[in-house]
């Protein structure tokens, strides 16, 4: 019998099912769903500094995003070239095979990476570039033949995207307590905040380059020949803005030198002009083994990540015969066409646009305009670094995140400010091209959602 493959009449096509605008199916990333859905936090487009809701109110955007719109909203540059893009090459794959564009964005990031950091592995997410770096360290140690440095170590507090690499290695909490059992072979080094120490500072504290010495405590657990990699945010920037002491990325390195580890950087955050720099290991004059990028490459208009590699570790992995594949690992859409078109675009607006350079000159009065907030009610700590910042509240007894929450809706309802919370923590993080008439604004914004939610 054949099958009937004309198509129904409309009125045949049951349409019961759907409902337009049903915010129920949709089960949100890191999200309170039910208490969204109660009063939703919608926007519908964006331009420059502004989201715009659904009905056409001005959002200002204090957190680039989700710390990806590093140069503003739907800048024209990177639209035009995603449309272009598409209408040329809407999927090649980089297995085997590849296109132009997949390596002119590898060389143009290579040549922003400090040292011989000069070799591009793409992936989509910073949870994908973490778990890459993670997967190469291990790959790498193997080739070498240090097989038995599986060891992974990262940081309280740090957090390096949600694959079961990264949230073993990561140390917040609540990403890991609900997945059970994760990767065996991690340990942590402390976090490097100190409240009473570190309170209200201004960029880098000069308390805490000594936590850095407890790798040193657990190479002498471990033993230096089990352990393949470190792990670490030069700024903790989901854990609510926890800049890198004064010396203790350094001293990370010497140490990790020292016994052969590999050191990584993760700066799926930082990276970009966030700190005033392409990447915070030029801020810091740290040359690491490995850098995750993600976020800003491409503005956050399409989804790209990657992992920038030392020449010696690649150079490690091309050895033997040449038509046999040197690294089992990869993403479908690792160096998408659309991602390379709006990665090389936007870095074209960094550079013309003098972005990260108007970063490290705006840092300074940013700081200053944030600390003003120091005497609001229940203020507990501010903290400043680059063009980011947090402020620490008081929370409500019993309901630890409660008034963080408020202040998120009473931000986006009340003041039309976006921005992000993290239990207590309110974090903000612009994009670079905020005026200062804007900063100005934005932290009378934020002095209000204070006041109001004390």
């Amino acid at each position: 019998m054949a099958l009937d493959l004309a198509r129904p009449d409309a009125a045949d096509i049951p349409t019961t099912d759907f409902v337009p605008n049903d915010l129920e199916s949709f089960w949100m990333p890191f999200t309170a769903n039910r208490a969204f859905k109660k009063r939703p936090r919608l926007v519908a487009r964006a331009r420059d500094m502004h989201y715009y809701t659904p009905e056409g109110r001005a959002i200002l955007d204090g957190c680039a995003g989700l710390w990806c719109s590093n140069p503003g909203h739907n800048r024209a540059p990177i639209v035009e070239a995603i449309r272009a893009a598409a209408t040329e090459l809407d999927y090649a794959p980089t297995f085997q095979y590849g296109h132009p564009a997949a390596f002119a964005v590898a060389s143009r990031i290579a040549a922003l990476a400090p040292a011989d950091l000069d070799h591009v592995f793409f992936c989509n997410s910073g949870s994908e570039a973490c778990d890459t770096a993670l997967k190469i360290a291990l790959a790498y140690q193997n080739v070498t033949g240090n097989g038995a440095r599986t060891r992974l170590i990262g940081r309280e507090r740090g957090y390096h995207g949600v694959g079961f690499g990264g949230i073993s290695v990561g140390g917040m909490v609540a990403n890991r307590r609900s997945f059970g059992t994760l990767l065996a072979g991690t340990d942590h080094l402390p976090a490097t905040y100190d409240r009473k120490h570190q309170a209200f500072t201004k960029g880098e504290p000069e308390y805490g380059a000594h936590f850095a010495d407890e790798l040193e405590r657990l190479v002498a657990l471990h033993d230096a020949s089990t352990i393949a990699a470190v792990i670490v945010e030069p700024m903790g920037g989901s854990a609510g803005v926890l800049p890198a002491p004064k010396g203790y990325l350094q001293k990370l390195r010497e140490i990790c030198t020292k016994y052969g580890i590999l050191l990584i950087f993760d700066e799926v955050i930082t990276g970009f002009g966030r700190l005033g720099h392409a990447f915070a290991a030029e801020r810091y004059g740290v040359v690491p083994d490995m850098i995750t990028f993600a976020k800003g490459v491409t503005a956050g208009a399409v989804p790209m990540g990657g992992v920038i590699v030392r020449k010696g570790i690649y150079d490690a992995f091309m050895k033997g015969p040449e038509h046999v594949i040197e690294l089992f690992h990869g993403y479908t859409y690792s160096a998408h066409p659309l991602a390379c078109a709006a990665a090389i675009a936007t870095l074209d607006l960094y550079r013309d646009e003098g972005l990260f350079a108007r970063a490290k000159a705006l840092e300074p009065m940013w700081a200053d305009a944030v600390m003003t907030l120091r005497d609001k009610p229940g203020v507990l700590d501010i903290r400043t670094v680059g063009i980011t910042a947090a402020v620490d509240l008081v929370g409500r007894d019993g309901l630890p995140g409660q008034r963080g929450y408020a202040a998120l809706e009473t931000a986006f309802h009340d003041e039309g400010l976006m921005m992000r919370t993290s239990g207590d923590t309110v974090v903000v993080t612009p994009p670079l091209i905020i005026s200062e008439a804007q900063v100005g604004e934005l932290v009378e914004k934020l002095g209000r959602v204070i006041d109001a939610t004390a």
